[in-house]
């Protein structure tokens, strides 16, 4: 993978206030903005994702957004690759772009590198979706720990994503993915400010519950039943994403819309909380190799 390119990095919980940091730097620089949110990928989930308008993109570029069309499963690898090519692309033409986002692995896979692991085939992965319905995780957890001891015990038998991706390496490939894992990585070498954007607890707790509502006023609930009418696997990342999960439930009659509206925003700041835990242990740590080179800026 490429090294020494030159990117700034912007990171921050949802609701932080980071994209319209990030949009505010980028008109004042006359640079571009490389997305890093693991929702943004996919053409038709725009409202709940916080996409950025259109009026946003064209005044100031936009990459890594409307990438795939569901149900493609786009991943952190997928991402790693073409924000490497996005980054070589702005540095020939002498810009410095920005990645902004909040989903920690995409940016973990760019900066360590990745394990080429081989894409799951459709058909495996309708296969396994379909003995989750008929025999249950725990059956599907026992085969796992057969065939891949390694990756069995960081996967919890009710982690079915993770679960399902680890059985469905094995199948396509007759190898554990923890074989796969264990292939040497090289990551980006970026040249830039790693930024932090944090708000105060109390104020990101409002904020969060505030933006639903905005998100519901918007259409939200529209996108959901357009996303539930597209018949893709409950184990999809779409599926499972933070607000969408909750609003789906309202949508398939399981829950009133208040309680859904409850849910959701319960969730939401959950997942900023487990986003602000996970850049103070990793991103100094992990990503940087010195604390010293993150520097935290709380919004105002």
């Amino acid at each position: 993978m490429a090294t020494n390119l030159r990117a700034h990095v912007l990171i921050g919980a949802t609701g932080s206030g980071k994209s319209a940091l990030a949009m505010r730097w980028a008109e004042a620089t006359g640079n571009s903005i490389i997305s890093c949110d693991s929702m943004q990928v996919y053409r038709g989930l725009d409202i709940g994702t916080a996409k950025p308008s259109q009026a946003e993109q064209q005044a100031v570029p936009h990459a890594l957004i409307d990438v795939v069309d569901l149900p493609a499963v786009y991943s952190a690898a997928d991402w790693a690759r073409a924000a490497t090519c996005c980054i070589q692309q702005e540095n020939a033409a002498g810009r410095i772009p920005l990645i902004c986002g909040g989903t920690g692995f995409y940016l973990r896979a760019l900066l360590q590198g990745f394990s080429d692991i081989p894409d799951i085939p459709v058909a495996i992965r309708q296969e396994l979706e379909a003995r989750l319905q008929e025999e249950g995780r725990e059956a599907l957890y026992a085969e796992l720990q057969t065939v891949d001891p390694t990756s069995s015990q960081r996967i919890g038998v009710t982690d079915t994503q993770r679960l399902l991706r680890a059985l469905g390496i094995w199948k396509a490939t007759a190898r554990p993915l923890s074989s796969w894992q264990a292939q040497p990585a090289t990551g980006v070498q970026l040249q830039g400010k790693r930024m932090w954007l944090q708000k105060p607890r109390q104020q990101l707790r409002q904020d969060i519950a505030e933006r639903f509502m905005q998100m519901i006023d918007a259409g939200w609930l529209n996108e959901v039943r357009w996303l539930q009418a597209q018949q893709i696997p409950q184990q999809h990342p779409a599926m499972r994403a933070v607000g969408y999960r909750q609003l789906l439930q309202h949508v398939q009659g399981e829950c009133s819309l208040e309680t859904a509206i409850e849910q959701g925003i319960t969730a939401t700041r959950r997942y900023a909380k487990r986003q602000n835990t996970w850049f103070r242990h990793q991103l100094s740590c992990d990503m940087s190799g010195n604390a010293a080179e993150v520097e935290t800026y709380l919004w105002n």
